[in-house]
């Protein structure tokens, strides 16, 4: 794979592509100072990124949008040259929500479409105007749904041309195969948006996607979030590791910049979030050296199927907080709330 800093697009099964390497956005709003995020991305969009990955529960998108057009305007980049990516949240799961949703991103970017449009996760909450909705005792309000249902909605905002693709985000393999095999399938999903990691490898999830055409979009690839909302705060930090620290040795770069290699070698995409303006461009500088397959296997071999988002926002205190919510078990869904996982499948 010849990969440069100015062309390192793969191929989507739909004939689409996307860049290899993108930037996260997610940060706390609460922590978060105003603008920062959009002085971010006008920062890596003169470093050479072209992939955002964004969300409308990000609280966020007006800022990614109004750096995009700012950059635009100066004649930096075109909009096509840029790939966004937008996410469906847990409360938009019914199909009659999915493209009002999209729509209202839209109009937030000020953008006419989004590039890709995935689904945040299998799991939906109560709609409504609330993004984390609870009950009077605090706890979190699920809802079924039809995941199926849902796709054929993601589909027609497709074929209306408000999203170039659409895929999915923290799916396992059941997941994937009840779009895969539902019948009346239209458009398949072009990617899996997934926690992946010299830590957390995901090596039978990635083969399946390969298998399938489905591209593997890893986020937190430097396994450094430390959001108490979603994280295990006692995770080893991955960028310590001596492995990777030794090969970043030998090239003159950072552990983050091979852990970032190691991943688009594998094909993964990768996201890594920074609002660091000097960790932005570093993050970007992976494409003048190349790790040998003795090197790909020692990294791999890191592999200690580390999750570092757990969503423990989403975890009850309750032992039996999947009682009651048949979209969680009939999907599988224990691997977003467990501690012990040996691989996302």
């Amino acid at each position: 794979m010849n990969l440069t800093a100015e062309n390192h697009r793969i191929p989507l099964s739909d004939g689409n592509s996307i860049p290899l390497i993108g930037l996260g956005t997610y940060s706390d709003p609460k922590k978060t100072p105003k603008g920062a995020c959009a002085e971010s991305v006008k920062i890596a969009i003169d470093a050479g990124y072209r992939h955002i990955d964004g969300a409308f529960v990000y609280y966020n998108e007006h800022e990614v949008g109004q750096a995009i057009w700012e950059k635009i305007a100066e004649g930096k980049v075109k909009r096509e040259e840029i790939f966004y990516c937008g996410k469906l949240w847990n409360t938009c799961h019914p199909p009659e929500l999915v493209r009002p949703t999209l729509e209202k991103t839209l109009k937030i970017l000020k953008l006419d479409y989004v590039d890709l449009y995935i689904i945040e996760l299998p799991m939906a909450f109560k709609p409504g105007d609330a993004i984390y909705p609870r009950d009077e005792n605090g706890k979190y309000l699920y809802h079924e749904t039809n995941l199926c249902a849902t796709w054929e909605a993601m589909e027609a905002c497709k074929d209306a041309g408000l999203a170039k693709s659409i895929g999915v985000s923290n799916f396992n393999r059941r997941q994937l195969e009840m779009i895969l095999n539902k019948p009346g399938l239209k458009h398949k999903p072009v990617s899996n948006q997934v926690e992946c990691h010299p830590y957390f490898t995901q090596p039978k999830l990635l083969e399946f996607c390969r298998q399938h055409g489905i591209v593997i979009v890893g986020y937190s690839p430097l396994g450094t979030s430390r959001d108490e909302m979603w994280v295990n705060m006692s995770s080893p930090p991955l960028l310590k590791d001596p492995v990777l620290n030794a090969i970043g040795k030998k090239y003159n770069k950072t552990a983050a910049q091979v852990a970032l290699r190691f991943s688009i070698q594998r094909g993964v995409v990768v996201i890594p979030k920074s609002f660091h303006s000097q960790r932005i461009r570093e993050n970007f500088q992976i494409f003048d050296f190349s790790l040998t397959d003795k090197e790909m296997k020692e990294i791999e071999a890191l592999n200690k199927n580390t999750r570092y988002v757990e969503m423990l926002i989403l975890a009850l205190s309750s032992p039996d907080y999947c009682a009651g919510t048949k979209a969680l078990k009939c999907l599988g869904l224990q691997h977003l709330f467990s501690t012990n996982i040996t691989d996302h499948r």
